[in-house]
């Protein structure tokens, strides 16, 4: 490199506004930086925050005392309905079924004749309930047991047949019985 040619000043000018550019640039944004202190705010919130915390704890436990409690009624208010038995309304299953019915017979179902009914009491399935409660693969076996002649039939719909019975739906049941051919689903 040739620096007789070179100008001192090329090489002088850049690097002292470079350096004076860097220091009055340091010196601008060290003097406009001020520091908030938030502090004070910041324990306001965590106090306030604590207290709603506190409030939602003792919500909830009352939540939790009146749930428990309205459970308890709820239990001792049904508990006596479900030990006691729906009562049967003869005058209303015959208006909607259009003969006279008797309570408790598996007959009414559709599906189920005097032969499957005695196999079902002699299983111990002796009320509509009973037949309502009970699921359709033990039908299914309850059938088996009789032999191959009672293995064709399909006891899907027996249980839903019974509960509309035991709950005294006549017209509901009528017409289900309507619409499904042989109570067949």
């Amino acid at each position: 490199m040739n620096f007789e040619n070179l100008n001192i000043w090329c090489w002088l000018v850049p690097a002292l506004v470079g350096i004076i550019s860097g220091i009055l640039g340091y010196l601008i944004g060290k003097g406009s930086h001020t520091t908030i202190d938030n502090s004070a705010d910041l324990n306001l919130l965590k106090d306030k925050n604590a207290k709603l915390q506190a409030d939602l704890d003792a919500c909830n436990g009352k939540l939790t005392a009146a749930s428990a409690a309205a459970a308890a009624a709820t239990v001792a208010a049904v508990a006596p309905i479900v030990e006691k038995d729906l009562p049967f309304d003869a005058e209303a299953a015959k208006l909607a079924m259009g003969k006279k019915i008797n309570q408790d017979d598996l007959k009414v179902v559709e599906g189920i004749g005097p032969k499957i009914s005695e196999m079902f009491q002699n299983a111990g399935i002796k009320t509509w309930k009973a037949l309502s409660e009970t699921s359709v693969a033990k039908c299914q076996e309850v059938l088996d047991g009789g032999g191959e002649r009672y293995r064709i039939h399909d006891p899907a719909s027996w249980p839903m047949q019974a509960k509309m019975c035991y709950e005294g739906k006549w017209t509901e049941l009528a017409k289900w019985q309507d619409e499904h051919d042989h109570g067949k689903l």
